[in-house]
Formats: C-alpha cells, sequence, structure tokens
C-alpha cells in the first residue's frame, strides 16, 4: 500500500515492480493485492500498462481500514470470550484495551506511513 501509496494513485504499478521493492513472490503478492481488490481499497488493470494503484487518495485510508481487512477483527479477543464468570473482573480491561488499539490505527492514514517511510530510504541494510 505504501508503493501504491506513492504513485498517487495516478499510475498502475505493476505486480513485478512491486514484488521487486517488496522482495515478495508474485504469488503472495497477488494473494494480498487479490482482498485489496475485494474491498476496493486498490484497482487492478490487465495489459501492458496495467498493474495496481489506489481507488482513493492515501490520505483518506487508515492503518485500521488496511489492517482489518488483511487480518479481520482487531480485537485482542477470541470471539468465544466475553459475557462468562471467568471474564466478569477483565471485561473493562479488555474493552478499554481494543478501544485504544482501534483509536490509534483509526488515527494514523496511509499517507503518513508512507511519508515516514520515505524519510528513512537510504538508512536500511541487510546482512
Amino acid at each position: 500500500m505504501e508503493d501504491l501509496a506513492e504513485s498517487a494513485g495516478e499510475t498502475f504499478l505493476p505486480l513485478r515492480i512491486l514484488s521487486h521493492r517488496r522482495n515478495l513472490s508474485v504469488k503472495y503478492l497477488e494473494q494480498i493485492l487479490s482482498k485489496l481488490v475485494a474491498a476496493n481499497l486498490v484497482e487492478g488493470s490487465r495489459g501492458t500498462n496495467g498493474g495496481y494503484r489506489l481507488t482513493k487518495k492515501a490520505s483518506e485510508y487508515t492503518a485500521g481500514e488496511i489492517l482489518r481487512v488483511m487480518e479481520g477483527n482487531l480485537s485482542p479477543r477470541n470471539a468465544n470470550e466475553g459475557n462468562t464468570v471467568e471474564s466478569a473482573g477483565t471485561e473493562e480491561f479488555w474493552n478499554g484495551f481494543e478501544e485504544v488499539v482501534n483509536e490509534y490505527v483509526d488515527g494514523v492514514t496511509l499517507d503518513t506511513l508512507a511519508h515516514k517511510t520515505e524519510s528513512f530510504v537510504g538508512f536500511e541494510y541487510c546482512i
């Protein structure tokens, strides 16, 4: 999503370029992008000038929106927890924790993430 944000949604980025930039296999990246396309966060185009691009401005996406598409509900509890005698004492804690997590991820935009990553270019290295 960060790479797509850099192109500002104006041009389609080919899958092979995205794959190379993130060192991900094309097959794995196809799985990721298919989820994002199904959620209408990105759009794909086939052909010579094909690839993927954002469907809206990077500043209109939140990290929470993207994470929920990829990971599902961000609740720290599983679906079977809650409303039991064992969870009665900790329910307030888990509700507060979930609220803080959601508030944080919904307060960070894709545009912000892309700019922070941009500022670190040149400082990354692999051993």
